[in-house]
């Protein structure tokens, strides 16, 4: 089965589908080599989702690129297969070490977030929990955030093994449920009390993002596992609003297209100077989560992420409980009111600013 995987994969150069007709795993791995501009890159397909890109030159980041972790967000997705494609097709000379990760394909098979469970919300172990006999974990979302674990580990730890001092980074591109008022904006997962990066935001800003919300605390993401565990320059990155496969105007990610392509040719990104008023910051106020089955959000579906509320304001309905603003122009972001009881319904946030 390997090597009809590997045919196929040759021929069409189209790891997406490949991903999506194996939606839960590959029958074993595989491997080949593609040559651009003279530059030998061995290619590795792990299972599904999951393709390592390694050029035969020198090499100083270890970069893990990730999209699809909700199988509904087609803009990320559309963006790295096209990427995929052009490596395996020897169109980008390729300088640094490169990680692509299509979380959940079997939730792209259905167009939607997730089959059972949230798989952004089943990292850093979150997912360990097994069924009732013990024997594996309780669904197939909580085995695939277990293997994706694996493979950034693998992927980092293989690359100390090429050099002691490398940059590692982990991009987990997403859009959201519903709009919003700064249409791309980034989430710079907690730090353990080390400094934010201006570096990053520089680069960010030439994605097309300058937009950040900063976190303060630990969650279950994706992004924040590879910033507490491998202290990699991680972000959950929203591009925009969930919109179906054929429906994204590809020129709205035209800025970073170029960009990521930039940073895994090796190219000089001339990021510039810092300036704080080219960016709005906000951070994480109140974490809202749902406790009871009588939920409600208390604002319509088509109020968008960063639209602030007067102090006071009610913003959800949790059974008996009224859970309101607290700080003047407080603004609302990831509002949903489908959770599970138990998970985060709504993030509030207000303005900042980084030292």
């Amino acid at each position: 089965m390997s090597n009809q995987n590997k045919t196929e994969l040759l021929t069409t150069a189209d790891f997406l589908k490949l991903s999506c007709a194996n939606e839960w795993s590959l029958a074993e791995p595989f491997s080949f080599d593609v040559t651009a501009s003279d530059i030998v890159i061995k290619v590795t397909v792990l299972d599904t989702g999951i393709i390592i890109f390694e050029p035969d030159c020198k090499t100083t980041q270890d970069i893990v690129l990730s999209s699809a972790v909700h199988g509904n967000e087609t803009a990320p997705i559309e963006i790295c297969n096209d990427l995929i494609t052009q490596l395996i097709k020897g169109k980008i000379a390729l300088k640094q070490r490169v990680l692509f990760l299509f979380g959940n394909p079997a939730s792209i098979n259905i167009g939607k977030r997730f089959v059972e469970e949230n798989l952004n919300r089943l990292f850093s172990g979150a997912h360990s929990e097994l069924s009732p006999d013990g024997s594996t974990l309780i669904n197939k979302e909580r085995a695939r955030a277990k293997t994706l674990e694996d493979a950034v580990r693998d992927f980092y730890q293989q690359g100390e093994k090429i050099s002691a001092q490398r940059d590692r980074c982990h991009y987990d591109l997403h859009t959201a449920i519903r709009g919003s008022k700064n249409d791309k904006f980034a989430v710079y997962p907690f730090q353990h009390g080390k400094p934010r990066k201006k570096e990053q935001l520089l680069f960010l800003k030439q994605c097309g993002i300058t937009t950040i919300l900063l976190s303060h605390s630990p969650t279950t993401t994706f992004s924040y596992f590879s910033v507490n565990e491998f202290e990699a320059d991680a972000f959950t990155i929203e591009l925009g609003k969930v919109k179906p496969f054929g429906e994204n105007n590809m020129e709205d990610f035209t800025a970073i297209k170029a960009t990521l392509l930039n940073l895994i040719s090796g190219n000089d990104l001339s990021l510039g100077e810092y300036i704080a008023e080219d960016f709005e910051i906000f951070e994480i106020y109140q974490t809202i989560n749902r406790e009871a089955e009588d939920f409600r959000l208390n604002f319509a579906d088509d109020v968008e992420n960063f639209t602030s509320f007067s102090i006071d304001s009610i913003l959800v309905f949790d059974g008996d409980k009224e859970v309101k603003t607290k700080k003047e122009g407080e603004a609302i972001i990831f509002p949903n009111a489908d959770v599970s009881i138990g998970q985060r319904a709504l993030l509030t946030v207000t303005p900042t600013h980084i030292e």
